[in-house]
């Protein structure tokens, strides 16, 4: 049975085919677009269940196209934008007129099917305009303190009491947030999480509380929550404004949808998350005092990773089994001497950081054993390359499409070389469906004959 029909909307011919070739290999039906009045013509035709959209095009950008489909209030199909340089403000506004999610470039085509299935099994694009909640995962570790942190994550899911989650970034947090959710009576019910530094004034009331507009109901992310948990994340960057209604439905144990005036009961747990002290933010006249004791009824901090290094080497297992799964990359093992200097670094961006780490050494690497020298050279910002130094530094000055290029033909290459020049064994470590992988080596001139050494490679 066919699944669903997407649009991919981009000016550059290279992600749009590529995206096009993944998602026909996954059987989707795809249509491409290469500007905002193609797109429309494809519109009156069709009516996709999703469309990728880039933000910077030639013309109409997909902002003002992702605006113009908005128009009725609500976009009448999910929205995931594409964008290789975008910012926060670009982000801020993308959400506003109804985007779902975002997608970087380059793609990571794990992230891209993940987050395509996550739109389309969304109930619709408003209750949840921000893709489906990640998946939950139990706290790694077995040292004291993250013993400790389950031990606590046990207790507060047999309350309804709403918590505040602080920490480091990258320590975990929303990760703990979905855990506690899934372990509580409101399992069943739904998970929803809002990024509260995205939404500002008028807009952070249709957001959190929905709107009405004429004949027209718009459900905000409270609404969506009803009767599970919402995640505030940010929660001390919520504007002045938002936190006043907030702090009123809290004390009404009732909101109002802006433009309407039916009543809705508060059925939801607020995870709060923050890594500012909100006492203390409120003390210093920078966040609502009653809104911060609402929010903090239980406090509870992740630990920074360099406090329970010795978790370090059951993380790196847990990572790399995750990776390999998920993103179909190829599988390397971290040595003693690799995992003891891992336990040895500071970790200023805690567990993300260490995750990012071990993506690129299994992206980047060859060879099973991930060795000490290896490991040091990716902390060092400087990534190791099997049968010499890595011309990565050099490449960061090339354009976005050379860079990438320059990256796909080395990664090939050395997996071709792992796989003894087998194009069956290289679709398998890439994780490519194997006419799709036929398709990139020529493009990149590699001849699978030649063991991946061609003249496309690094002089």
């Amino acid at each position: 049975m066919s699944k669903a029909y997407v649009l991919v909307v981009d000016d550059e011919p290279d992600i749009r085919e590529l995206v096009r070739e993944i998602l026909e290999d996954e059987g989707y039906a795809v249509a491409t677009a290469e500007s905002a009045d193609q797109a429309r013509s494809l519109l009156r035709e069709r009516t996709p269940q999703l469309v990728l959209l880039d933000i910077w095009m030639p013309g109409d950008d997909g902002i003002s196209l992702l605006r113009e489909w908005a128009q009725g209030g609500v976009c009448p199909f999910p929205v995931v934008m594409i964008s290789g340089h975008g910012t926060v403000e670009t982000a801020v506004e993308a959400t506003r007129h109804g985007a779902m999610d975002f997608v970087e470039k380059p793609l990571s085509m794990g992230k891209l099917l993940a987050t395509v299935e996550q739109a389309l099994n969304a109930p619709d694009a408003v209750a949840a305009p921000a893709g489906a909640p990640a998946a939950v995962v139990e706290p790694v570790g077995r040292s004291s303190a993250m013993r400790d942190l389950r031990e606590q994550a046990e207790r507060l899911a047999g309350t309804d009491s709403w918590v505040l989650i602080s920490g480091e970034p990258g320590s975990g947090r929303k990760c703990l947030g979905r855990y506690i959710h899934s372990l509580s009576e409101r399992r069943a019910g739904p998970l929803v999480e809002v990024a509260a530094g995205t939404i500002a004034g008028q807009s952070a009331a249709h957001e959190l509380f929905g709107q009405v507009r004429g004949d027209q109901v718009i459900p905000g992310r409270l609404e969506a929550a009803a009767g599970g948990t919402l995640i505030l994340d940010g929660a001390a960057d919520l504007d002045a404004e938002a936190q006043t209604r907030l702090a009123s439905a809290i004390d009404a144990g009732s909101f109002q949808r802006v433009g309407g005036s039916e009543r809705l009961s508060l059925d939801v747990r607020m995870i709060a998350i923050s890594r500012r002290d909100l006492t203390a933010e409120a003390h210093a006249g920078r966040f609502r005092p009653d809104l911060a004791y609402a929010l903090s009824v239980i406090p509870l901090t992740v630990p920074q990773l360099r406090e329970h290094a010795e978790d370090i080497p059951e993380l790196v297992v847990f990572q790399v089994d995750r990776l390999v799964e998920r993103e179909q990359l190829g599988y390397r093992r971290f040595t003693v001497a690799a995992q003891n200097r891992l336990r040895n670094h500071h970790w200023p961006g805690n567990v993300q950081e260490l995750h990012n780490l071990v993506q690129r050494l299994l992206v980047l690497g060859d060879g099973i054993d991930i060795e000490v020298g290896e490991v040091e050279a990716a902390l060092t910002e400087r990534p190791a390359a099997a049968g010499g130094d890595s011309d990565w530094p050099q490449a960061l000055a090339l354009p976005l499409r050379e860079a990438r290029e320059r990256f796909e033909r080395d990664y090939l290459q050395r997996q071709l070389q792992r796989a003894d020049g087998s194009v069956a064994q290289l679709a398998r470590l890439a994780g490519m469906e194997r006419t799709h992988l036929y398709r990139k080596l020529r493009a990149l001139g590699i001849d699978p004959r030649e063991g991946g050494e061609s003249g496309g490679g690094r002089a």
